[in-house]
């Protein structure tokens, strides 16, 4: 469903207090297609295990204490649906949105695109990316505090446009993972959304796009941290240790490949340089400074929040 659609609510939060979430709080019934139990824990959005599931799918569901499954489809899911649309034919269905979580989620995309601040704040580089990139290009997100990110906010608008390896959370999938989508898809902008730490893992696939003239962009959260490690430890033992590293100067490393690298040094330079290097048929690395203490400012903000809004 495309995230401007009238009745799409966004991505479910990845913790319990999500704007998202609270949509399920006032559900007695919960359709899940295609859903998998290692994607996504049910108990957030079924912590009292009270909700009646319809589970549509190929292959029989699993269950747990939170997913049991009421109704469960096995079969074709285009079929499927199809089957289910054709039974419903004139029965009327008040189809307003539930929650107001679309109206906070645009708002904070929208405090985002005027945060100045510098390094820059994880909303603001999400809100650059989407600006950067049209409807029908695609951004693969490696895994980390910049997947959390990317997921809750960058919205979408076409099938397979936001590729991000969520179940097993494959680390440093995203610059590999680009090169197979140029290739399959040459006509669309490509750009792997990274943090640091990913990007450490498999820089080595640089020399591959140039090698093989693949054009695509690498954009590289740079915290010089496993964010989401750190953000984890902060939350549940109050510090964090062993999480740091340093990086190379991306810029000259970039180059030694043959490629092109830029660092961002304002805000505001942002979405003109990834629009530069978009536009571009060559490799380009990107490497943009981001302020993790947002993530504690997040968590905190959002266990306030009141689910009855």
């Amino acid at each position: 469903m495309p995230d401007d659609h009238p009745n799409s609510i966004g991505t479910i939060g990845f913790m319990r207090r999500d704007y998202v979430n609270f949509g399920f709080d006032h559900a007695d019934v919960i359709i899940a297609v295609g859903y998998e139990l290692q994607e996504f824990d049910p108990v957030r959005i079924n912590p009292n295990a009270d909700k009646k599931i319809i589970h549509v799918h190929r292959f029989p569901a699993e269950v747990d204490m939170h997913y049991p499954v009421a109704v469960g489809i096995e079969g074709d899911i285009s079929a499927s649906l199809d089957a289910l649309t054709q039974r419903l034919d004139g029965i009327e269905f008040d189809i307003s949105p539930a929650t107001p979580s679309c109206d906070l989620l645009a708002q904070e995309i929208a405090r985002g695109q005027q945060d100045s601040r510098f390094p820059m704040a994880p909303q603001r580089v999400v809100a650059d990316t989407r600006a950067a990139l049209g409807r029908g290009d695609v951004a693969l997100v490696d895994t980390g505090a910049v997947k959390m990110w990317m997921g809750r906010l960058y919205p979408t608008y076409q099938p397979n446009t936001c590729l991000i390896s969520n179940g097993l959370s494959t680390m440093a999938f995203a610059l590999p993972g680009a090169l197979g989508v140029r290739l399959a898809e040459p006509d669309r902008k490509v750009l792997a959304v990274m943090g640091d730490g990913a990007f450490l893992m498999n820089s080595q696939e640089i020399e591959t796009a140039v090698r093989e003239q693949i054009p695509l962009v690498v954009l590289i959260w740079e915290d010089s941290a496993y964010g989401l490690i750190e953000w984890k430890m902060d939350l549940e033992l109050g510090e964090h240790y062993n999480v740091t590293f340093t990086n190379p100067d991306v810029v000259k490393y970039a180059e030694s490949f043959g490629a092109k690298g830029y660092r961002i040094s304002s805000a505001d330079d942002l979405l003109p340089t990834l629009r530069t290097a978009l536009d571009e048929d060559g490799v380009s690395i990107i490497a943009c400074p981001v302020d993790y203490s947002e993530n504690l400012r997040l968590t905190d903000a959002l266990g306030q929040l009141d689910g009855t809004l």
